[in-house]
């Protein structure tokens, strides 16, 4: 049944289209509406929440579906929490060691948190944040002229020097400028 120009019966009672643009009376009109992927429209879940997560199941991978599977159970969700946290924490830490010396630090800063997302919603909203922040910095440089560029890889590069120099100082007793002196001087 379709409307035209707002006629109906009336002892069918207020209507209005749908989305597929068959006409829906009031009451199926007010029952909870569902997002369909595919198109864009929205058709009314007259079993409510059951068959959202049956078609979010369906379309779920494979890894999806087994990590719902290790969820199921009150063991397996404590022990893939402890096991992201794990693999997480390692991720984050490592890559923060990593971020002062050359190389994908804050890369793989950004993967541990990823993983830590999985599982843990502070994780997500710090994942967020990050991204944000990087984006919002990343346009600000690049409203900039060729000399704040240059001045920030110039710090930057300073930066990584001056901690790879007392990283080694401290770490191995190891100095690099003496070392380049005797090297020079020969």
């Amino acid at each position: 049944m379709t409307i035209s120009g707002g006629a109906g019966n009336p002892q069918d009672g207020p209507q209005r289209p749908s989305a597929t643009g068959d006409a829906l009376k009031d009451d199926e009109a007010g029952a909870e509406r569902v997002e369909n992927p595919q198109n864009g429209l929205r058709r009314p879940s007259v079993t409510g929440d059951a068959d959202d997560l049956k078609d979010e199941a369906a379309e779920r991978s494979a890894i999806g579906r087994r990590l719902d599977r290790i969820r199921s159970t009150s063991a397996g969700r404590l022990t893939l929490k402890i096991a992201v946290g794990t693999v997480g924490a390692v991720l984050v830490v490592a890559g923060l060691i990593m971020v002062p010396f050359p190389g994908p630090g804050w890369l793989v800063v950004f993967a541990g948190l990823a993983v830590l997302a999985t599982e843990f919603h502070w994780a997500n909203r710090l994942l967020d944040f990050g991204k944000r922040t990087l984006a919002g910095w990343t346009a600000w440089l690049g409203r900039r002229g060729w000399t704040v560029k240059i001045l920030v890889v110039l710090v930057a590069a300073a930066a990584a020097a001056v901690i790879v120099y007392y990283g080694l100082k401290l770490s191995f007793d190891f100095d690099l400028i003496a070392e380049a002196r005797k090297l020079f001087t020969r």
